[in-house]
């Protein structure tokens, strides 16, 4: 037989007889283990995420605010808008050569957290969103809904709903003014897969109340019956798409001019969003890494130990004519049979843990991660920790490799 085929039996039968030990130093492992792959996997899919659903938008424009709640609210609908601005404002930036596509937005309703987003059929162009259903909405209280939306509600061509004031649960409901389902998009693994899409009109004659004006008067009345131009309607947001690479210096500073508005840069936003958050990451990342360390510490040591317990046992093997390498892969297979059951465990724990908390995470915020996926920084985290079981096994083996039979019979 090989030395291989002898040392790995051994080895199992010499792990066997210290469980306990065992399975703590396989359970330090796998937390360190599995903590990093847990982040990895968060971190990996919130930016592929962000990079997708931001990726037609160069600029957004929005009321005076927070940059950051304005691009998580227009762009990822997780945050409530930053206000609203005038529609004639937006119409003149819309309309500046430096724009190629300008698509606005009126958030403000939802339907069983959902959100209710007035815009113009171009939105789908920025995700390559088409029908599997049914068509786009033409005319007011139309709606043109996601593949979650339906999958979630139940929701069917020809379903008519109300919508809630609010972009929670719990707002009061527009009884009066039912939206009619007459479309279903195709899942497209982005934010729209989570959103309603109606028209402009829908969402002002909501919240008007459906009023009608006379023949020949403005279209658009307030609550109180008041008539209103044009003119002087609100959107939330507007999504910009420049013409030229000249724009991305010229219009944000001409935006933040003025008084009422401001412009920011989902590539910029989402890039502090992860500067701010990559510190508490790292730190987790730290503590897992220290978990690591104190695992491949207490493999080495444990072998060590289990070195000077059994020397009996090796003086044994040696007269009975098992060569060094024999007894040098028993102990070195120890230490990597602790590793690759410490990274097995922590592979399994992290993508578990992801795919539960996903499915938590949905629930409330519509956002999922799934522990069903690979992020490629899991490969280093692997061989890391292989490696430190490697060597924590590698100089208690060296050390038994270098002892001749005298030696161990003498202190056996």
């Amino acid at each position: 037989m090989t030395a291989l085929a002898i040392a790995l039996p051994l080895a199992w039968a010499y792990l066997r007889e210290r469980v306990l030990s065992t399975v703590l130093n396989i359970v330090l492992l796998a937390l360190g283990v599995g903590t990093i792959t847990a982040m990895l996997l968060v971190l990996s899919q919130s930016e592929q995420r962000m990079e997708r659903d931001a990726a037609g938008i160069d600029l957004v424009i929005g009321a005076k605010g927070s940059p950051l709640q304005l691009i998580l609210s227009a762009v990822f609908h997780v945050d409530i808008p930053t206000g609203n601005i005038p529609l004639a404002d937006a119409q003149k930036i819309a309309a500046d050569p430096m724009v190629k596509t300008a698509v606005p937005l009126s958030l403000g309703d939802s339907y069983r957290s959902f959100r209710l987003v007035g815009t113009r059929p171009t939105f789908l162009d920025l995700y390559a969103a088409a029908p599997a259903s049914g068509r786009v909405w033409a005319k007011p209280m139309e709606v043109f809904i996601g593949a979650e939306v339906a999958t979630a509600t139940g929701l069917v061509i020809g379903s008519r709903f109300a919508g809630s004031h609010g972009l929670s649960a719990g707002g009061g409901s527009h009884e009066a003014t039912p939206f009619e389902v007459v479309g279903i998009a195709a899942p497209t693994g982005s934010v729209i897969d989570r959103l309603i899409l109606t028209s402009l009109d829908s969402i002002w004659d909501v919240h008007e109340h459906g009023a009608k004006p006379a023949t020949g008067a403005p279209r658009y009345a307030n609550i109180a019956g008041e008539k209103h131009a044009e003119e002087d309607r609100e959107i939330t947001a507007l999504l910009v798409q420049y013409a030229s690479p000249m724009a991305a210096v010229s219009l944000p500073r001409r935006v933040n001019a003025e008084s009422r508005l401001q412009a920011a840069s989902p590539a910029l936003e989402t890039a502090r969003l992860f500067a701010l958050v990559g510190v508490g990451v790292n730190a987790l990342k730290g503590f897992a890494g220290v978990l690591m360390i104190c695992a491949g510490l207490g493999i080495f040591v444990g072998l060590l130990n289990a070195l000077d317990d059994r020397r009996a046992d090796l003086a044994l093997l040696r007269v009975l004519g098992a060569n060094r390498a024999t007894v040098f892969l028993t102990v070195l297979a120890q230490g990597f049979a602790l590793g690759i059951a410490g990274v097995i465990l922590g592979i399994v724990v992290g993508h578990a843990g992801v795919e539960w908390a996903g499915r938590a995470v949905e629930k409330v915020h519509r956002v999922a991660f799934t522990g069903r996926s690979w992020a490629p920084g899991e490969f280093w985290v692997v061989g890391i920790a292989l490696g430190l079981s490697w060597l924590a096994g590698l100089f208690p083996a060296w050390r038994a490799y270098r002892q001749a039979v005298p030696e161990l019979l003498g202190r056996a």
